[in-house]
């Protein structure tokens, strides 16, 4: 049996007639989680899960029509059972469980295994058929537990305290963010540009504690932060903002921060391997574990990854998507055109 098929609009269920994340408009689009290449403008409806609504609603629209349902909460479209499960990437995220006469297809959308505190934790989710995105899926991608990343947060703010520098970390308004939040809440003040400050009320709004922050305008109030904590999305790197902020220590979080030398990121001081995807061992904790007969790999290294889950005798081949476009590339109209 064959429950979705991979068209031009994006992942589409025939039996159900709708699409999973798509990319262009479609009547009915359930979708996984709230980045810009997963949950786009222009359909007609959306589903997703409960903490994903007002995500969408900053990000798209407050006119959009949109359900959203509890995990594990099963919805009947046109005869599929379809049922949202923690994908553990960012708050909200889902993995997109169909069912339809005894066969089982997940969708993972963006995920990981490793907790990180502040997501719903990744749940495992037994299927026939299962397509994985593969982002980091090589093998030098390892990532550190999270206490012991968070601890190297915690040391760089402390020892840029010491030294008078203002800690600027670089990261992803969406899930980035606000474990970097997390990570350094208690070690001084934490400043947050505008694009961050509205996603940290979308999360407030479904009753998700954030520690205490305070929304800036770096462009006319940038001494306010020296020597505190500001957090940034990565549209800002190297633009005048930052240069405007005084004694400025700057710090990437980011998942490629892994391979040094990576030439996109050499203006920083710092660099911290924070993802919000699975590691190599994660991506194949995962497959693994959903016991499916057919893995379809998604958006990053999909060649090799599939190539290997081949190699150990797991059936895998590669489908083509739009998924995995850069977050930071998704931010970037927000950032560059502020509101009044």
């Amino acid at each position: 049996m064959k429950l979705i098929t991979f068209t031009k609009k994006g992942i589409y269920c025939p039996q159900g007639k709708f699409y999973i994340d798509p990319w262009r408009p479609v009547d009915l689009a359930v979708i996984t989680h709230g980045h810009a290449d997963h949950a786009r403008w222009g359909m007609k409806k959306y589903l997703c899960h409960h903490y994903t609504k007002p995500i969408l609603y900053q990000r798209i629209g407050i006119d959009i029509e949109c359900q959203s349902v509890e995990y594990g909460e099963a919805v009947n479209l046109n005869g599929v059972k379809v049922s949202m499960h923690p994908a553990g990437h960012i708050i909200g995220s889902a993995q997109i469980r169909l069912e339809y006469k005894g066969y089982v297809t997940v969708i993972s959308g963006d995920y990981k295994v490793q907790e990180d505190g502040l997501s719903t934790p990744f749940e495992l989710v037994k299927c026939n058929e299962f397509v994985t995105e593969s982002t980091f899926g090589l093998p030098v991608y390892n990532w550190l537990e999270t206490d012991d990343l968070n601890k190297k947060l915690q040391t760089w703010v402390l020892k840029n305290q010491e030294n008078s520098k203002t800690s600027v970390f670089i990261g992803y308004s969406l899930g980035k963010a606000q474990r970097i939040m997390k990570a350094v809440e208690g070690l001084g003040k934490i400043y947050v540009h505008y694009s961050i400050g509205k996603l940290n009320e979308a999360f407030e709004s479904v009753g998700i504690n954030l520690p205490a922050y305070e929304t800036a305008d770096f462009r006319e109030k940038a001494k306010e932060v020296q020597h505190e904590i500001v957090i940034v999305p990565p549209a800002l790197l190297d633009s005048s903002i930052i240069r405007k902020i005084p004694d400025a220590a700057t710090a990437i979080c980011s998942g490629w921060m892994q391979v040094r030398g990576a030439r996109r990121w050499r203006s920083a001081d710092a660099g911290f391997a924070m993802s919000d995807h699975a590691d190599w061992k994660g991506l194949l904790q995962a497959v693994k574990a959903t016991e499916a007969e057919i893995v379809h790999v998604t958006h990053g290294q999909t060649e090799i990854f599939s190539k290997y889950l081949n190699e150990i005798g797991i059936k895998a081949d590669v489908v083509e998507t739009l998924f995995g476009e850069d977050e930071e590339e998704s931010e970037k109209e927000t950032v560059e055109n502020p509101e009044p």
